[in-house]
């Protein structure tokens, strides 16, 4: 079964953000950064969509 997220539509926090921008320009994963902030996948690759970040996919 999935992992539940507790957090359903909480706004993000400019430390998740800043740590966000962090983790993206490192090259992570959009799974790993997902679970480094305890939020969906969905919910971080809308957000660096927003803020027009790249994050790398598993090849």
């Amino acid at each position: 079964m999935a992992e539940r997220f507790e957090r359903h539509k909480q706004p993000w926090t400019s430390d998740e953000i800043q740590k966000l921008h962090v983790l993206a320009k490192k090259g992570m994963a959009l799974k790993a950064i997902a679970k480094a902030l305890t939020r969906s996948e969905e919910s971080v690759k809308d957000r660096a969509k927003a803020d027009g970040l790249g994050i790398s996919k598993l090849r």
